[in-house]
Order: C-alpha cells, then structure tokens, then sequence
C-alpha cells in the first residue's frame, strides 16, 4: 500500500536557508508515528514543506502514492492529511460554530461533521457561539482538532500539540489521539515531549538540524537515548 505522506531525500528552506538536508521518511495508511526533536531543529520546516510555504530545494514529496511536482497548499488537505499548526491558528473573528464549518471546506465525505466532533468534545458544543480565541489553551487545542477532523483525513498531523497545555490535558489529548488511531485515523505527531508520543506513537523519526539522526518503533526506545535530543 502506498504511504500517505512520503519525503524522498528533500532539501528545503526559506529564500536562501537551507533548513531541511536529505529528509526522507514515511507515514503508511493505519500507523501513528513520531517525529521527535527540540525546538528549532526543523519540525516545523518539514510541515510547512508539504504545505508549500517553505520552498522544496530537492528531492520530492508525494501524497497517497502520488508524486507532487510543485506543492501547493490545499494540495495536502484534498489528498486527505490534515494538519493542526502549532500556535492552533483559531480564527478570532469566527465563532466556535465557524470555526469548526470552516474545516469542512474541502469537501471530503466521512463520518466527521458537527455532531460527531461535539460528541468527541462536548466542551465546544457548550460554546458554540463564543469566539473561538476566548476558549482556553486546552479548549483551543480541541477546537483545532475538532476543525481538521471537520475534514475527514485519512492522515491527521499534529504540531507540537503539547505546548503550552497543562499536564492534565495532555492526558485528556493522548486518551483522543489513540482513540482517533484505534478508529481508522493515521497520526503524525511532531513533538518533543516523549511521555505524549510514547502513548500514541508506535514509530519513530529523530529530527536534528534537519536530518533524521535515529528512527525505529517506540517500543524499543530508551529515555536514555533521547536525552540529548528530546524533552522527557
């Protein structure tokens, strides 16, 4: 089966930084995987690669099989991967309501829609109507979710899903994630604290000033290992 998201030896950056060198990896149909890595060592950079803002210097990405000669994009978001930017990019003039409708714009069908998403997170059918930037930190980060769920993936990526949210609500989080993956959802969660990944993930990447450093299943990754590269 052909992966949902693949990376073929890419370089990429912004104008004239390099930030990405030779990154290749691959998320298949039914997997959860990690990319782990401190802040600043191109987590983000990667993202934004398949979403077209920063440039693709080398190398090629493809969705579902399908190689992408210029990403743009939407390109990711009609082949099924939806992503939760970090810093949740709620937008302040919407409602809740809107907020989650917005989400439904590309059209894909699925069992994902208000009702399913307000049962999955009752909080944000309670306060439909508020702005969507009035919520919570917590609150935020399920509306996010709840808002590319509203898009029916097949591959739900998550940026730094953890930051800022109180240890509480990271459990509330992992308890989603793998309930996501245990119904039919792939998840890529790019993050850099261990104790979330170990309980959703099921593989692993190591990202290092823009390079894969260390990959393999989470089950056989030691603390020990990660200290000098991830926050546990």
């Amino acid at each position: 089966m052909s992966a949902l998201l693949a990376f073929g030896g890419v370089d990429s950056g912004y104008g004239g930084a390099q930030i990405l060198h030779n990154l290749s990896l691959e998320i298949g149909a039914h997997e959860s995987v990690a990319i782990l890595g401190r802040n600043g060592v191109g987590k983000t950079t990667f993202v934004n690669t398949f979403l077209g803002v920063a440039g693709l210097i080398k190398g090629g990405v493809s969705f579902c099989g399908q190689q992408v000669r210029s990403v743009r994009h939407y390109d990711a978001a009609r082949a099924g991967i939806s992503v939760v930017l970090q810093g949740r990019g709620i937008l302040p003039n919407l409602s809740v309501r809107e907020n989650l409708i917005l989400g439904s714009a590309v059209g894909r069908k699925g069992r994902w829609n208000l009702e399913s998403v307000y049962k999955l997170f009752p909080i944000l059918r309670q306060r439909a109507d508020t702005p969507g930037t009035a919520l919570s930190g917590g609150q935020q980060q399920m509306l996010a979710i709840g808002r590319a769920l509203m898009a029916n993936p097949a591959l739900l990526v998550l940026d730094e899903p953890s930051e800022g949210l109180a240890p509480v609500i990271i459990d509330e989080l992992a308890g989603v994630f793998r309930l996501l993956f245990d119904e039919g959802t792939s998840l890529l969660l790019i993050e850099q604290n261990y104790g979330l990944v170990r309980r959703v993930s099921d593989r692993y990447y190591v990202l290092s000033k823009g390079s894969i450093v260390d990959e393999g299943k989470m089950a056989g990754l030691s603390v020990e290992n990660l200290h000098k590269h991830v926050a546990v």
